[in-house]
């Protein structure tokens, strides 16, 4: 299976939505595709959805802390949403939620940022 990458701009947020599997294969389309969006807006923060992800490995971690860096450098914020409990474990495991806001859905996340 692919990834699915869908990107929006709400006000001075980017949110991205995948859809997929996030792994070696498809980390760096999202890695330049998030660069992208964050060159071209600007972009004060970024809202994650990934209630339709279905498999990352350490790859898409990366990409997510080097975008999580990218945005905190800039006094950003980057807000995890709608995660699924597969892809919820590894980032326990991981430690990232020591660093990242969870939000049960995106409209939380948004709010949660002042955007919505």
């Amino acid at each position: 299976m692919s990834l699915a990458i869908d990107m929006e701009v709400k006000r001075n947020v980017l949110c991205i939505r995948l859809e997929g599997e996030l792994d070696h294969h498809t980390a760096a389309e999202l890695r330049t595709k998030a660069e992208d969006a964050l060159k071209m807006h600007p972009i004060a923060h970024i809202v994650l959805n990934l209630e339709n992800l279905s498999f990352m490995d350490s790859s898409g971690l990366g990409v997510i802390l080097g975008r999580y860096k990218q945005i905190k450098n800039q006094q950003g914020e980057m807000v995890i949403c709608a995660i699924s409990p597969a892809v919820k474990r590894l980032f326990d495991m991981s430690g990232l939620f020591k660093i990242m806001r969870l939000e049960q859905d995106e409209q939380l996340a948004l709010q949660a940022l002042g955007v919505a």
